[in-house]
């Protein structure tokens, strides 16, 4: 097996999560061409979201795993291909996490019928809110500090396959950025710009130099959308209104059969 220096090895982690962040992006535009951005849209078959979700947590969140990533292939010893089961480990946490908010408002919706016009916006407004709450509270900073500052040597390191300790850097980054997905569908989980939004404050937070700022940036942007959601919907930049006061929104048919 090839083994790489410090140098080359971080050549290697960063630009491989860039390549594979750059693909992620050109697969989740084509997979959304002509799909409705509204909060609540229809998510589709159980499984095209499934695969839709595991490529936008790729775009949005490898480019800001490389402290994480070059601190674990530093322990391998640069072996790259445990550096891409411990990605794919990241990813499978993070896809999981997908699967179980796809119930979650795959349920509401059917209990609830909510509607935009009849709570569905306030709905959407009191999430944003949520969201700015928790983006300034202990828990996030102490789960934002174990993502930016991940441990030279982590101890269990080599007791534990690389896919394992993947997934529990995925649990990590859940737990620092789950406030800012639930926004993303509040705001419309399938809409690029919301999508590309979110993915800037991921990456400040975790790879700025003030983490302080990064967190106070990004909850400041959430309460100003939660504002304009509450009282001016139509005049958030972005924001597909969705029409009439049925259902809050849904994608063709076409698109929830994919």
């Amino acid at each position: 097996m090839s083994r790489f220096g410090p140098l080359e090895s971080h050549v290697l982690v960063v630009g491989g999560l860039l390549a594979a962040a750059g693909l992620a992006w050109w697969l989740t535009v084509a997979r959304m061409a002509g799909m409705d951005a509204a909060p609540g849209t229809h998510l589709g078959t159980v499984g095209w979201f499934t695969v839709t979700w595991a490529a936008m947590m790729a775009a949005m969140m490898l480019p800001s795993l490389a402290p994480v990533a070059r601190s674990a292939t530093a322990v391998w010893r640069h072996i790259p291909g445990r550096t891409v089961l411990f990605v794919g480990g990241y990813l499978l946490t993070w896809t999981l996490a997908g699967v179980a908010a796809y119930a979650v408002v795959a349920i509401a919706r059917h209990a609830t019928g909510l509607a935009w016009g009849s709570g569905g916006r306030w709905l959407s407004a009191g999430v944003l809110i949520l969201a700015a709450v928790y983006e300034l509270s202990p828990i996030k900073r102490a789960f934002l500090g174990r993502c930016r500052c991940p441990p030279a040597a982590p101890s269990s390191c080599g007791r534990h396959p690389p896919v394992v300790e993947g997934m529990r850097a995925g649990l990590c980054c859940l737990g620092c950025s789950w406030a800012l997905m639930a926004a993303l569908f509040a705001l419309g989980v399938m809409s690029l710009t919301w999508m590309a939004l979110v993915a800037v404050l991921v990456t400040f937070e975790k790879l700025a130099p003030w983490p302080r700022a990064g967190v106070a940036l990004a909850a400041a942007v959430l309460m100003a959308i939660a504002f304009g959601v509450a009282a001016f919907p139509r005049n958030v930049p972005g924001l597909v209104v969705p029409a009439g006061h049925g259902s809050m929104a849904s994608m063709s048919m076409s698109n929830a059969r994919r």
